[in-house]
């Protein structure tokens, strides 16, 4: 009997020897949650008749250490939750790796090529039914330029120009030259030149032209100001121009802000909206969780947010690989949202989450299992000494 239980010690030893390796040869694997082999006594009847492994956990609730990466989509969950993927067979899978890139058809896959799950573009603050995150990674199309806004001061220094019939082509006609850009339908960048003529002390006259072309003998606004050097009256005037090919285009220029002060001319802001089109150059991952797609002409949009999962008991999770795992009834069902929101933690873009593995507690354990090991075979040893002992005995 005593040699069946000291096998059985050495059985189960065994067998933490192999959790304890696994634990150090992942020390290294991203989002690897340490194992710890659980012993239990065996009973045969109300006798001891050994030991056995009755199971092996994972510290699923104990995060690894930050590693950063630079990639802008490498995630890593500061706190609780567990990215979400579904494989090919339609299991849905949790794991702490956020290692994603888009695949062929432009959804946004795992390391494991797992399609990651979340939610599209936010409607009215809404983030809409769960799914497969698919980027668009097509053109966007042009937006035209609606509106320029120009803010400054324009100097009361200023003099009327000795010149008093405005002529673009002649710098003496006018005290102040500024060009703004804008698009048309198409996507054509157009360049709007606002001359600013200073025609009594507290007045200022501008004319536009586009790409060059020459404005016309009448003023297109005219900017007035207080004695305190504020705009009164109008404070925007409309230029129109039309691109080959595209819809014409009527453009609003707002001088709301502007002012007229002794000293420097200064411009502050000189903005339009619209742009031309342009191709996908990549993605990146947000700290809550968007993915913000970017353009070729420095436009960017969020096309979808990835969502996390967070459980009951997040360490009664099943497990299907070193990294993932699956929901069962000791775990509860998931409860899904956007990171950042809930349970759920944020997210540190950039950087991917480490193994939780302490290699010096493994090691110290290794020595244990060790010791442990050899004092199973002593007894084993000594139990067939007795056994010879006896045996020589016999007659």
């Amino acid at each position: 009997m005593s040699f069946d239980i000291a096998l059985s010690g050495i059985q189960a030893i065994n067998e933490q020897l192999e959790t304890v390796s696994n634990n150090i040869a992942n020390a290294s694997t991203y989002g690897f949650k340490a194992g710890r082999a659980n012993f239990s006594s065996v009973m045969a009847g109300t006798k001891a008749n050994g030991v056995e492994i009755g199971s092996v956990t994972q510290n699923i609730g104990q995060n690894g250490s930050m590693t950063t990466t630079g990639r802008g989509l490498d995630a890593a969950i500061d706190g609780r939750g567990f990215f979400v993927s579904v494989n090919q067979q339609g299991t849905t899978q949790y794991s702490r790796v956020g290692i994603f890139s888009p695949d062929t058809k432009g959804f946004l896959v795992d390391s494991n090529g797992n399609r990651v799950q979340g939610y599209g573009p936010s409607k009215n603050g809404s983030l809409g039914v769960i799914g497969d995150v698919q980027i668009p990674t097509g053109q966007i199309p042009a937006v035209a330029t609606t509106n320029i806004a120009y803010t400054g001061n324009l100097s009361a220094d200023w003099t009327v120009p000795a010149t008093t019939t405005f002529n673009a082509t002649d710098s003496s006609s006018y005290n102040m030259v500024k060009q703004s850009l804008a698009f048309d339908s198409l996507g054509t960048q157009h360049t709007v030149s606002q001359y600013f003529v200073k025609t009594g002390t507290s007045a200022v006259d501008v004319y536009y032209g586009v790409d060059g072309n020459p404005p016309g003998a009448t003023p297109d606004v005219q900017l007035t100001f207080d004695t305190n050097g504020q705009l009164t009256g109008t404070t925007s005037g409309t230029v129109g121009f039309t691109g080959t090919g595209a819809t014409a285009s009527s453009v609003k220029i707002d001088y709301t802000g502007t002012t007229y002060f002794a000293g420097e001319t200064t411009t502050t802001t000189n903005r339009s909206d619209g742009y031309a089109s342009g191709s996908f150059v990549g993605v990146e991952m947000a700290p809550d969780g968007s993915l913000v797609a970017k353009y070729s002409n420095d436009q960017s949009q969020v096309v979808g947010t990835v969502a996390l999962a967070t459980f009951a008991n997040e360490g009664a999770l099943s497990a299907v690989s070193q990294t993932s795992w699956v929901a069962n009834a000791s775990s509860g069902a998931a409860l899904y949202g956007s990171p950042g929101v809930g349970l759920a933690g944020k997210l540190s873009t950039g950087t991917l989450e480490g193994s939780n593995v302490d290699v010096t507690s493994e090691l110290v354990g290794l020595m244990t299992s060790q010791r442990n090991y050899q004092a199973n075979s002593k007894v084993m040893t000594t139990e067939n000494q007795m056994m010879q002992a006896l045996m020589q005995a016999l007659p």
